[in-house]
């Protein structure tokens, strides 16, 4: 059920396939009521995650951006989530110097075992984004020579 009836936006959710998304699975075998304004894309791991992939659908015009993966130390591939930390955090920085709010991108360390703990953070990133209202689009030659310093600096 959306958070807000009526004015469902458009939420991208990045999650790891091995503590997130079965987060969001046990979520919803426990019948958990949700926002159902976000859209998940499984990754195999939230290491694989380049910042531009946030950036492009945060500039395609996604409402939100929010990634989650194991929690530190519980990485299936060991250190994945150490990276993603690095990149995401980086990423939180630069996002104003683009023109988009950085309160539009979060990121999460949620456990394959953690459905309530996932209605949370799904829960609160929504009504967040929804406090914020739909994103401006960005778009234009500027929007693309942007993306191109962007993918040259990363």
């Amino acid at each position: 059920m959306p958070v807000l009836e009526g004015k469902e936006l458009r939420i991208v959710g990045f999650l790891c396939n091995w503590c997130s998304y079965g987060g969001a699975d046990t979520a919803g075998v426990g019948r958990f009521d949700q926002p159902t304004d976000l859209r998940i894309i499984k990754v195999p791991c939230s290491g694989r995650i380049d910042p531009l992939f946030i950036v492009k659908t945060l500039m395609s015009g996604a409402d939100g951006v929010l990634v989650s993966g194991c929690h530190p130390n519980d990485c299936h591939y060991a250190e994945g989530n150490f990276y993603a930390r690095r990149r995401l955090e980086m990423l939180k920085r630069f996002i104003p110097m683009l023109g988009i709010d950085p309160n539009r991108f979060d990121y999460t360390w949620v456990s394959a075992s953690e459905g309530q703990r996932w209605q949370e953070v799904v829960t609160k990133f929504t009504e967040q984004i929804h406090k914020l209202g739909p994103a401006q689009k960005i778009e234009g030659a500027d929007a693309e020579e942007t993306l191109k310093l962007m993918e040259a600096s990363l």
